[in-house]
């Protein structure tokens, strides 16, 4: 049977009792979500979890494959045998480092809680439901490598099956809102060069560090990009490393930045590049420009400042995003998920995959933003 195309459904968020049975006997939606939090899968790390899910999955009856990505990586793509129109996605791997899951009377905690795997655990849920009410053109995507540079989604995206999808219900924590955009990401690395000298005649040598501080200094200063829509362009200086030891002058050093863009890539680059005005070398290793994304009538609307695969899925077809928790929790070592906004994600999801259901081929981004990617 496909998807339904007359009234919308209604459907009632699950609770603990509500279980799914399957080769690891019966879970419950919180037992899910904690299952899959006390799988470590560590950017890197996440043949584990995959392995489980792939297993879970086949004894729910999908159609489970395994798209190789690097070395023991790989994407998980599960099916029903139906073409897949609407695929629910999000992402396997987590950030440093893994945090075992507990839980009380309303939050559950653990490394991955809301980033995202109590998303993944409500996306099998609602995918769940609907079969259960006859709906089988549904796919799962759970990618690899979000966390660091989208490698999982960049390879998905040459999956055949992606030009069947019609619409992608991508999962980031949004507090359950349909967020209708998202900013840019420019990763970069600024590298400075110097001359070692023994620190008590520093006029001897020549610090890279001074130098990297010097231009650090400049482009936190700089007046960057803003968007009517978007808001400001940011840059977080995350990591700086350079020199051997106290007493010597450092010959090299660098730092690893991101910034999150609100306009087109290349205008941020090019203040950029004036800013450092060759005083370093910078080296790009991603980006891509903000993106506007489908709305859905009668769901709750934000914008978020974070970025996601979806720009690295554009042959999946109309991308959404939406899903349980809140990203102020993620990455941190408080990270949880409230079980009462879980539950509700499992009912959201469904109705909203009702909806694209019913207008398959029909709703459209207005003014979507061009993107711009790079490997």
């Amino acid at each position: 049977m496909g998807m339904a195309r007359g009234k919308s459904r209604t459907y009632r968020a699950p609770d603990q009792a509500v279980t799914m049975k399957g080769q690891f006997g019966g879970m419950n939606l919180f037992e899910l979500t904690r299952k899959l939090i006390d799988i470590p899968s560590v950017t890197d790390d996440e043949a584990a979890l995959c392995d489980f899910l792939a297993s879970y999955l086949k004894s729910l009856g999908y159609s489970v494959e395994l798209q190789p990505v690097e070395d023991k990586r790989s994407n998980l793509l599960a099916t029903t045998g139906a073409p897949p129109r609407i695929v629910f996605s999000t992402h396997l791997d987590t950030v440093p480092p893994h945090i075992p899951s507990s839980e009380d009377s309303a939050y559950i905690y653990g490394r991955g809680a809301c980033d995202a795997k109590g998303i993944i655990a409500a996306q099998i849920f609602a995918a769940e439901k609907l079969r259960a009410s006859g709906v089988r053109e549904l796919g799962l995507l759970f990618t690899v490598d979000e966390e660091l540079a989208s490698a999982g989604a960049v390879v998905a995206n040459q999956h055949p099956v992606a030009t069947e999808c019609r619409y992608l219900i991508n999962g980031e924590p949004t507090d359950n809102l349909l967020a209708t955009g998202t900013k840019g990401s420019l990763r970069f690395t600024i590298t400075t060069a110097g001359r070692a000298a023994h620190s008590a005649y520093p006029e001897q040598g020549d610090s890279a560090i001074e130098k990297l501080l010097d231009v650090l200094d400049d482009v936190r200063c700089c007046v960057w990009p803003r968007d009517e829509f978007f808001g400001e362009t940011t840059c977080n200086i995350g990591v700086i490393s350079g020199g051997t030891k106290p007493n010597v002058v450092p010959a090299h050093a660098q730092a690893e930045l991101q910034m999150r863009v609100v306009t087109e890539v290349a205008l941020v680059k090019k203040l950029l590049e004036q800013t450092i005005d060759g005083r370093a070398e910078i080296e790009y290793s991603s980006e891509h420009g903000p993106v506007r994304l489908l709305e859905v009538p009668g769901v709750d609307l934000c914008v978020v400042r974070f970025t996601t695969d979806i720009p690295y899925l554009s042959r999946w077809g109309q991308a959404l995003l939406l899903g349980p928790g809140s990203i102020l929790d993620a990455h941190t070592d408080h990270e949880r998920i409230s079980k009462a906004q879980l539950s509700a994600a499992v009912e959201l999801y469904c109705n909203v995959a009702e909806t694209l259901a019913l207008n398959l081929d029909s709703l459209r981004v207005n003014d979507v933003a061009e993107v711009e990617l790079r490997s």
